[in-house]
């Protein structure tokens, strides 16, 4: 599978999850993209990030619920669960306090803007556990080689650190040593920062030595063209984008967002030219990665046009406080993204 195909689908989940707070349908969201992860995730060190993204999801809600109860919240309520000690403040702080009343209405609605926030970074989990990083770097542009070699180094380091630790930790514990707490982070955090050092010299010495950073000589022209052309590109993108979030651009908004896309490659396919690499077996589109896109997309668009639609139902309201419903047809849109389970190959039969 292209692994430019798993980020898109991760990318189109994640972007209908910001069209809605229904706590059901993100939680049908987080279950879609487990489900893909468990069935489809290959045996590598990359692939175990996604449990560590799964708990830095349920972090944010903690915290987004701990900000709720701390510094209280907009929203009005009557259902009163605890009163705290409220702290006065100066003038100047209007709009935020310390402590005070509690209510059910106000941690409801943390709960559910911390849900919508903990999918969108599950969803991302997904595609890092499901795309092969060096893959993806060898499908990107000439012109964004440099950028995509440190996205992806940033990418690899998380899941090599994360799989450090947990080695580091299991070796203490063979060694009835502690693993936790202050003193074991201290034992452990030494050993994986002098690994992760080692690892970063060997990867800049293969670099060198494989003629990273080396560029051709282009024309002066061609370079202020390709500058021209994708600097105008994603400033008409910007404004498009604009456009089409606000009711007085929507005449101009598609029209300049296509237009500034269509600069914004040409600067890209223009400054490829300075890149001095080929590709040995690159990766190619098939039917299967079309399928896995088009799931993706398609759950992100029926979500996004039920949202215009019907906001009551991908939006339940807090005041006054009622349990959410789960509308039927937005969550069929959502179960569209399990065609990865079925069609993406399965890396068990690969190996």
């Amino acid at each position: 599978m292209h692994p430019g195909a798993w980020w898109l689908w991760s990318l189109s989940l994640g972007t209908a999850a910001t069209r809605t707070t229904n706590p059901l349908l993100l939680a049908l969201l987080v279950s879609v993209s487990a489900y893909v992860v468990a069935t489809r995730r290959p045996d590598t060190p990359w692939s175990r990030s996604y449990g560590a993204f799964v708990k830095l999801a349920l972090a944010v809600i903690l915290i987004r619920l701990v900000f709720a109860i701390v510094l209280g919240s907009p929203v009005p309520g009557t259902h009163t669960l605890l009163t705290l000690p409220e702290l006065p403040l100066p003038a100047w702080a209007q709009g935020i306090r310390l402590g005070g009343e509690v209510t059910a209405e106000a941690l409801t609605f943390a709960l559910y803007d911390g849900m919508r926030l903990a999918t969108l970074l599950i969803c991302v989990g997904a595609a890092n556990a499901l795309a092969n990083p060096s893959r993806l770097l060898k499908s990107l542009p000439g012109a964004l080689y440099e950028m995509g070699v440190a996205v992806v180094v940033a990418l690899t380091f998380a899941p090599s650190l994360i799989a450090d630790v947990q080695r580091l930790r299991a070796a203490r514990r063979l060694r009835g040593r502690p693993d936790s707490g202050i003193r074991g982070l201290l034992h452990v955090g030494l050993p994986v920062l002098e690994g992760a050092l080692e690892r970063s010299v060997a990867l800049a010495a293969a670099m060198d030595a494989r003629g990273y950073g080396r560029t051709a000589q282009v024309p002066p022209g061609v370079r202020r063209t390709t500058a021209a052309l994708t600097l105008g590109g994603l400033l008409g993108v910007c404004a498009g984008t604009y456009g089409l979030l606000t009711a007085e651009g929507a005449a101009y908004g598609l029209p300049v967002l296509l237009a500034g896309l269509a600069a914004a490659l040409a600067g890209l396919k223009l400054g490829g030219r300075r890149s001095l690499r080929t590709r040995y077996r690159p990766d190619r589109w098939d039917v299967r990665a079309w399928l896995v896109v088009a799931s993706g997309v398609a759950t992100a668009a029926l979500l996004a046009l039920a949202a215009a639609r019907d906001p009551a139902a991908l939006h339940p309201g807090v005041v006054p406080l009622v349990a959410p419903a789960l509308p039927l047809w937005p969550a069929a849109a959502v179960l569209l993204g399990l065609l990865p389970a079925f069609v993406a190959p399965d890396p068990k039969e690969l190996s």
